[in-house]
């Protein structure tokens, strides 16, 4: 019975254990259920909540493109206009975001260079040279950073990797500049030299400047004759010739601002048949110069003799200024003055001594490619018969034409065609009236004379210079005796010393 009871009792728990693991097992896949749609539906919210990501808006990127692009043509703009402080100005806000990008890193280290900040221009510098290392803008650019910080090995180092470039002739002959001042520095050498000396042979069609007529109508002697024979020597006269010349100038450093300078150049032309053509000049100069950063003053004396036929012809002497201003590589302003008295040896010709003054600006910008550059200038002034030899064309003294005023622009420019040619041309118009009524041809004198000339440099060699070179001259003159034209075709040899 107690058996029964006990095997009874055992079935019962077997039961109740049983009803419980059925219970359990429903539970725990209610609550599986529930766990998963309550993870369906959190993922649902947090799908809601976070917005998806927009679609690319081109438009925009393109409007973000043309912004950068803009930002890098007003700047580029600024530096060639001679603002490169202001190109620095518009590009540093940006340099965070585009360091490393070649066109912009190149274009603010220019700007920082040509504003006086070259420590930051060799930041910039650099960058482009690990990008781009045969980048030889930015070699040439960082070598002139580091010469003006004073580093005057880096700047070697740079300035010799760069000549090693194969750089443009104007480039190249900058770069050697720099190579000699930087070795002048190092030694210690506070006085430098630069001469040259130049053969020359040619094909004058003028030597003399005169009219081609042999016989001329005279005002004043038209009672008597309808026309006036001319003396050969004032008539057009053509030749060939040789010339020789030479020049050199010393500069002497007083400090880092102010130098002294003295130069004289000697120039020979011999003609084959016309001797009493044959010219000799000597021109001399000394004075000081000035230059800090972008700006550089020269003032000084000069004085010069021409002899004609192995005769002294006639002197010269007077002063000059020159003021530039650097505003960029590219961008260069001069202002220049002179006054000089001309005085004859000759008592014929001593009638026609006079004092002259001139003033002027002009202005040089060097190519983007790096390879030309173009000058042009403008000038006035005033040339003042001061004679007192008294003649029968002159009773009152003075020349026999008066004074002078007489105004001109030239224009010009040159371009590198090879590592070692270099094109060039110029060109200048200059007009010119007189005061007085001439007595013999009764009226005022008045000028339009133009010029023109052109040729090539080749550097041959380290120094040496062959150059063919055309000169063309014309005077339109409202007196005969005055007009004439001239051609001069040669071809030199330069030596220049450093």
């Amino acid at each position: 019975m107690m058996i029964r009871n006990v095997i009874n009792s055992c079935n019962l728990y077997e039961k109740e254990r049983a009803a419980i693991m059925v219970f359990l097992v429903m539970a725990a896949s209610i609550f599986s259920g529930l766990i998963s749609v309550a993870g369906e539906v959190y993922a649902q919210e947090v799908e809601q909540k976070i917005p998806r990501p927009a679609e690319p808006d081109f438009q925009n990127l393109s409007v973000i493109g043309a912004a950068y692009e803009k930002l890098l043509l007003d700047a580029d703009a600024l530096i060639k206009n001679g603002k490169p402080a202001d190109a620095y100005i518009l590009l540093e806000p940006f340099e965070f975001d585009h360091a490393g990008e070649e066109r912009f890193d190149y274009l603010i280290g220019i700007a920082a260079l040509d504003s006086g900040k070259p420590d930051k221009a060799t930041l910039a510098l650099e960058r482009v040279l690990m990008i781009n290392p045969n980048s030889a803008a930015a070699r040439l650019d960082i070598a002139r950073a580091y010469y003006q910080l004073g580093d005057l090995p880096r700047a070697r180092t740079e300035f010799e990797v760069a000549l090693k470039q194969n750089p443009a002739g104007t480039a190249r002959a900058n770069i050697e500049k720099y190579l000699d001042e930087i070795a002048a520095r190092e030694t210690g050498s506070q006085t430098h030299f630069t001469g040259y000396i130049e053969g020359t042979v040619g094909h004058d069609s003028n030597v003399n400047s005169s009219t081609s007529q042999s016989q001329i109508f005279v005002d004043a002697l038209a009672a008597t004759t309808t026309s006036y024979p001319l003396d050969p020597a004032n008539v057009k006269t053509p030749d060939n010739y040789y010339g020789l010349a030479a020049g050199g100038e010393i500069i002497r450093n007083l400090n880092p601002n102010w130098d002294l300078y003295a130069g004289a150049d000697l120039r020979q032309r011999d003609y084959h048949t016309q001797k009493s053509f044959d010219s000799l000049n000597l021109d001399t100069r000394t004075g000081v110069m000035f230059g800090a950063k972008a700006n550089h003053l020269r003032i000084g004396l000069l004085a010069g003799q021409y002899n004609l036929g192995g005769s002294r012809n006639s002197a010269a002497a007077g002063l000059n200024a020159e003021w530039r201003h650097t505003f960029s590589p590219a961008n260069q302003l001069k202002i220049f003055g002179q006054y000089a008295q001309y005085r004859y040896a000759d008592l014929i010709m001593q009638p026609n001594d006079y004092d002259q003054q001139v003033i002027g600006g002009g202005w040089l910008h060097a190519m983007a490619d790096g390879k030309s550059t173009l000058f042009g200038s403008l000038y006035y002034g005033t040339e003042k018969d001061v004679s007192t030899v008294i003649t029968s064309t002159t009773p009152n003294g003075g020349r026999t034409d008066g004074a002078k005023r007489f105004s001109g622009l030239r224009i010009g420019g040159q371009t590198n065609i090879s590592d070692r040619m270099t094109l060039f041309a110029n060109a200048g118009i200059q007009v010119g009236d007189y005061s007085k009524v001439n007595p013999l041809f009764f009226r005022q004198r008045s000028d339009r004379y133009f010029d023109l000339t052109a040729g090539a440099d080749w550097q041959w060699c380290k120094h040496w210079t062959l150059r063919p070179q055309l000169n063309y001259s014309k005077d339109d003159s409202n007196i005969v005796i005055y007009a004439f034209n001239r051609m001069d075709v040669s071809l030199n040899i330069r030596r220049d010393f450093r």
